[in-house]
């Protein structure tokens, strides 16, 4: 992950996350969002609920210190799932699904995502605007109490990871359900129709 000095405003920040991981201006006006990692390539909307929340998301990243690579959203994903996230279906969905695929691909990544998550805040209970923007990257790690050390796991948090966990789990299940159960349902008939 690239460092972003506290000095920088999080506009200048979020202009160099921007060009180093040659994000455009964060696809913000894009119709489909593409992912790509590795061989795995999908599309997705880029609903208005989802941009939304990326605008916040892309600043997580920076105050995080989390990559964007496949680890660093399954990372930033628990950690916004641990800081309360938001109201939005689309953040919740995201992150939850980040978090399942860090259970399987990052576990330590994930859980010590969460755990901080669970010690730090997150913007999404700000206003997105000039003010926030202004705002220095140092100011708001500090603010976020995202420069402080990590603290050892208590049992609530031990206990809150097991229950996110497994609602990631659920999550990501019912949504890969929903995108191949019309694919089976499609096959079914076809093979019903031609038989």
């Amino acid at each position: 992950m690239t460092a972003y000095s506290p000095e920088l405003t999080l506009r200048d920040a979020r202009a160099k996350y921007f060009a180093v991981n040659n994000f455009g201006w964060g696809g913000y006006d894009d119709r489909w969002v593409k992912v790509e990692y590795g061989l795995l390539r999908f599309y997705f909307p880029n609903t208005n609920g989802r941009v939304k929340v990326v605008k916040y998301h892309d600043l997580h990243h920076i105050l995080t210190k989390y990559g964007t690579s496949l680890s660093g959203e399954t990372e930033i994903g628990a950690w916004e799932v641990a800081t309360g996230c938001t109201r939005s279906l689309a953040a919740w969905l995201l992150n939850l699904s980040g978090f399942a695929w860090g259970l399987v691909i990052n576990p330590k990544g994930v859980y010590k995502a969460f755990l901080r998550g669970r010690q730090s805040a997150n913007l999404y209970h700000l206003p997105f605007n000039d003010e926030l923007l202004s705002s220095s990257v140092g100011d708001l790690r500090q603010k976020l109490k995202l420069d402080e050390p990590l603290r050892p796991a208590s049992f609530a948090d031990k206990a809150a990871f097991i229950l996110w966990s497994l609602i990631s789990l659920a999550t990501l299940l019912a949504i890969i359900g929903i995108v191949i159960a019309p694919l089976i349902l499609i096959l079914i008939c076809g093979w019903w129709l031609l038989g």
